[in-house]
């Protein structure tokens, strides 16, 4: 039973380590790097109902042009736009968030982003405090005394 328990944790051990050692030899050292300004953007106090769009600029400093596959908002609130063409190296784009300022609160979600980048896939936050509508000031009216 020993040999059976120490041969299993041999041949998992060796198995690892090829996975390994493969996993780093397959690095690409020419693959696309995308380099955000910011990784959180905080929209800061805003008014219910707000503009809710911002945008995360990046530049591809890797050495092969840089595909996004695909980018994720952690909610249906938080719904990203990525652009669709290939970004050469050196060259920047953004990607457009918009968070849906009609829910009042604090907030703070993530968008992932996922590409062809050495660095990918890519977490990045937006967060906040949505206020909510002021309440209505009501006036009364006083009817002149005798009437």
């Amino acid at each position: 039973m020993k040999k059976l328990i120490f041969s299993t944790v041999m041949i998992l051990s060796l198995a690892m380590t090829g996975t390994i050692h493969a996993q780093t030899a397959s690095a690409n050292p020419n693959a696309a790097i995308i380099s955000f300004q910011k990784d959180t953007i905080d929209y800061g106090t805003i008014p219910h109902n707000a503009d809710g769009y911002r945008a995360f600029k990046f530049t591809n400093t890797g050495k092969e042009p840089l595909m996004i596959s695909e980018t994720h908002g952690s909610c249906g609130c938080t719904v990203p736009t990525a652009p669709k063409e290939p970004i050469q190296p050196g060259a920047s784009a953004e990607i457009k968030v918009h968070y849906a300022t009609d829910r009042v609160g604090q907030f703070i979600k993530t968008v992932t982003v996922t590409s062809n980048a050495a660095n990918s896939p890519k977490i990045l936050v937006i967060k906040g405090n949505v206020l909510p509508d002021a309440a209505p000031t009501t006036t009364t009216q006083v009817a002149p005394a005798g009437r």
